[in-house]
């Protein structure tokens, strides 16, 4: 990365932590961009630069996430099927939760206020299902790639929205678990045991589809 290209992404990480703390503090619908500009120290036109709308701020972790998760899975070594490589990567990169587990005595304050943010938002449930329809619809149009499946083949819109439907069961527990004002330590293992067996219930149908990219 060059040191143009640096400075953007400097620019653009700084704008989005910026954003973030203030929907932490005050709730997404009564923050704006102007304010979220005016607190970055940049102009409203650069921010806009960089996220064409507000709900872009809050959710360019989740996208950049579903990009690496996306790549892991098209990446994964001949022979491995799909439902493998996505349960790896979904689990690997441990986030809040993971961050939760190791005593971060600051994860649980975070998890809590990240949920009642996006539950107490409309607009930020709404686009929630928008990101995770997109990268259910950009998989599967990987598998087909992959597959050479016809057009006309369900397969791979299939498995992949399957396997993002654990993703969507994931987060709805998560913050079902988080806005009864649980005790939590449990909730990473619980959350493993969940994915486990969500998992397991698709291994029947998905877990030899399909096996892996040809070798090169």
């Amino acid at each position: 990365m060059g040191l143009r290209e640096l400075k953007k992404e400097q620019t653009r990480q700084h704008i989005a932590d910026t954003a973030w703390q203030l929907f932490i503090d005050r709730g997404f619908d009564q923050v704006s961009v102007a304010q979220v500009a005016r607190a970055a120290q940049v102009a409203e036109a650069t921010v806009f630069n960089y996220f064409p709308s507000k709900e872009d701020l809050f959710y360019s972790r989740l996208e950049s996430f579903w990009t690496r998760l996306a790549a892991e899975v098209s990446a994964r070594p001949p022979g491995q099927p799909v439902l493998a490589a996505f349960q790896a990567a979904l689990l690997a990169d441990g986030g809040l939760l993971g961050a939760l587990e190791s005593g971060d005595p600051d994860a649980l304050a975070r998890l809590r206020a990240v949920n009642n943010v996006v539950s107490g938002s409309p607009a930020l449930l709404a686009r929630e299902q928008q990101v995770l329809s997109r990268a259910a619809s950009d998989l599967g149009a990987r598998l087909a790639a992959e597959t050479g499946a016809a057009a006309a083949d369900p397969r791979p819109q299939v498995a992949a929205n399957a396997l993002l439907g654990v993703h969507r069961v994931l987060i709805d527990y998560v913050r079902r678990r988080i806005l009864a004002g649980d005790q939590l330590p449990s909730l990473p293992a619980d959350v493993r045991k969940l994915s486990a067996a969500a998992f397991g219930l698709l291994e029947h149908g998905l877990g030899d589809y399909p096996p892996g990219p040809a070798g090169g």
